[in-house]
C-alpha cells in the first residue's frame, strides 16, 4: 500500500502528566465557552465533524469539548445507520435536518462521510453512488461555508495495536462492554480497505473552507487537547473573518 496522509501521523505524541493535561483542558474549555457566547451574539454557526477508527476516542473528545458549554447553544448528533424511513430520501436529507441554527454549534459523531467510508467498504452504496458523493459533499459544505457557517473535520487516528488493546479493555469492563460489538471486530478485519477509503476521502474533500485535521489519538489526553486547541483556533478565525472584536479573549 502506498504511503498516505495517515502514514505521516506521529502516534507517539503525548502529554507528560495528568496535571499538565487538566490545566490545558480547563484553559481551552474556558476559551471555547467565551467564543460560544460571541457566536451566539453574532449569529454565526459552527459545525464540527468527527470521524476515525472504532475506539479512537471520538466520544471522549466530544464529551470534553462540550462539558462546560451553554447547552442551549450546542447540539451533539450521534450518527448511526439510516432508519428505514430515511432511506426513502437522498442520503444527505437527514443531515440537512440537523444543521444548527445561526449562533449554535453542532457536533457530528460520524457524519455524511459514511457514504464514502462504511457504505463504500461494506458495499452498502453502489460504486457510482459513493464516487458521486465526493462532489455532493463538497457542494453541501461549500453552500454552508459560503453562508455564516464554518466547518472543521477531525479524523482520530490510532494504530491497529492500540485499537486491539482498547477493544479487549472494553470487553473486560462491565461498564463499557456495551461499546464493543461483533461488528467492531468484523470492521477491524477490513482495516486496509478503510485506510484506502479514508485516504481518498482526504484527497477529495479536504478544502480550504472545510479542511480535515488528522489527530494522533494513541494518547487520549493528547488527542483531546489537540482537538480543543484546533476548535478554538478555527472559531477565532471564523469570528475575525466576520468582523467580530476579539479583544475580550486576549487574556485567555
Amino acid at each position: 500500500m502506498k504511503s498516505g496522509h495517515l502514514d505521516e501521523v506521529n502516534l507517539q505524541k503525548g502529554i507528560a502528566s495528568r496535571d499538565t493535561y487538566e490545566k490545558k483542558l480547563v484553559k481551552y474549555q474556558l476559551k471555547l465557552l467565551s467564543m460560544q457566547h460571541l457566536l451566539m451574539e453574532h449569529k454565526l454557526g459552527v459545525i464540527f465533524v468527527f470521524e476515525g477508527w472504532d475506539a479512537a476516542g471520538k466520544g471522549g473528545a466530544i464529551k470534553r469539548a462540550v462539558a462546560n458549554l451553554d447547552p442551549r447553544g450546542v447540539r451533539v448528533w450521534p450518527i448511526a445507520a439510516p432508519a428505514p424511513h430515511e432511506k426513502r430520501y437522498h442520503y444527505m436529507q437527514r443531515f440537512w435536518r440537523k444543521i444548527p441554527q445561526y449562533g449554535q454549534i453542532a457536533i457530528f459523531d460520524r457524519s455524511w462521510y459514511g457514504r464514502v467510508l462504511v457504505e463504500r467498504v461494506e458495499q452498502l452504496a453502489e460504486p457510482k453512488e459513493w464516487r458521486r458523493a465526493y462532489q455532493e459533499i463538497n457542494a453541501f459544505e461549500k453552500e454552508l461555508t459560503d453562508d455564516r457557517y464554518m466547518i472543521d473535520k477531525f479524523w482520530l487516528h490510532i494504530d491497529k495495536a492500540e485499537q486491539y488493546k482498547r477493544f479487549k479493555k472494553r470487553e473486560s469492563d462491565p461498564l463499557k462492554k456495551w461499546k464493543i460489538t461483533t461488528e467492531d471486530w468484523r470492521n477491524r478485519e477490513k482495516w486496509d480497505h478503510y485506510v484506502t477509503a479514508a485516504e481518498e476521502m482526504f484527497d477529495k474533500t479536504d478544502t480550504a473552507a472545510a479542511c480535515w485535521h488528522i489527530i494522533p489519538a494513541n494518547s487520549k489526553w493528547y488527542a483531546r487537547i489537540s482537538i480543543l486547541k484546533q476548535m478554538t483556533r478555527s472559531i477565532e478565525h471564523h469570528l475575525k473573518t466576520n468582523g467580530v472584536d476579539l479583544e475580550e479573549l486576549s487574556d485567555l
